[in-house]
């Protein structure tokens, strides 16, 4: 298949969305050298538009007086986000080799984004956290070093395979990403939203309550302030104004 002319122009000039569907429709499809390196790129821009995104939430939040913490009774504060770290690569690499394949969207995410929480308490907003607050942690960096994410990753997909085993209709592995709404809220709640893997496209699915392009997903978080869910407060509304003022599009 030739490769559409400049993707990334295209992209840059503010067809998003068209270059997004070209991008889909390859599907698993092998690339040509040129046609993968200018996808990637593709990729990269985005995941830097989506860190400059994350960087104005926080500095808007933190201004705000947001509590950024863990989603228990502790509420230990956390840092909300952490960037790529200088094992980002090799950990790329290494869900490279352990699944096959993955998409390009979310290589680009751990290599340019990093670790994203945004789990907290907004002092105008009690129930911001019943509000899906965006987290995306791919490498694992609030975890002790050595215990997360790969140990965890090997015991999952084993465990996964070994259920397949027994019932082919299974499901899909799905590489965990981030606690679903509810356990964000701090009651109990259903599997953690993730990336359906092994996974050879350009943009990878995202599963969260239900399954979509990964992009997608971000850009909806991202129009809503990187609170998607209605938290039934009417304080919400306010506050997701001031968070989406300056945010890009993917």
């Amino acid at each position: 298949m030739a490769s559409p002319p400049g993707w990334l122009s295209r992209y840059e000039r503010g067809q998003r969305e068209l270059v997004w569907q070209e991008l889909r429709q390859l599907g698993g499809v092998v690339l040509e050298p040129e046609q993968a390196q200018e996808a990637q790129l593709v990729c990269d821009e985005m995941a830097r538009r989506a860190r400059q995104n994350i960087e104005a939430i926080v500095d808007q939040l933190s201004d705000d007086g947001y509590r950024f913490h863990t989603n228990d009774d502790d509420q230990t504060p956390v840092r909300p986000h952490t960037p790529p770290t200088a094992n980002a690569e090799a950990y790329v690499d290494w869900l490279g080799q352990r699944f096959g394949a993955v998409p390009m969207t979310l290589s680009s995410w751990v290599r340019i984004v990093g670790d994203v929480w945004l789990v907290g308490t907004h002092p105008a907003w009690a129930s911001s956290a019943s509000a899906d607050p965006l987290v995306i942690e791919l490498e694992g960096t609030r975890c002790p070093a050595g215990e997360f994410p790969r140990e965890y990753i090997e015991d999952e997909w084993a465990d996964w395979n070994e259920r397949q085993a027994d019932d082919p209709d299974n499901g899909l592995f799905v590489l965990p990403a981030a606690p679903d709404r509810f356990h964000k809220e701090n009651v109990s709640g259903g599997e953690p939203y993730g990336f359906v893997l092994p996974d050879g496209c350009v943009d990878g699915l995202f599963r969260w309550e239900t399954t979509v392009p990964f992009v997608s997903y971000l850009n909806w978080v991202f129009s809503e302030g990187g609170f998607p869910w209605p938290s039934g407060d009417d304080d919400q509304w306010q506050v997701r104004h001031r968070l989406v003022r300056d945010l890009l599009p993917l």
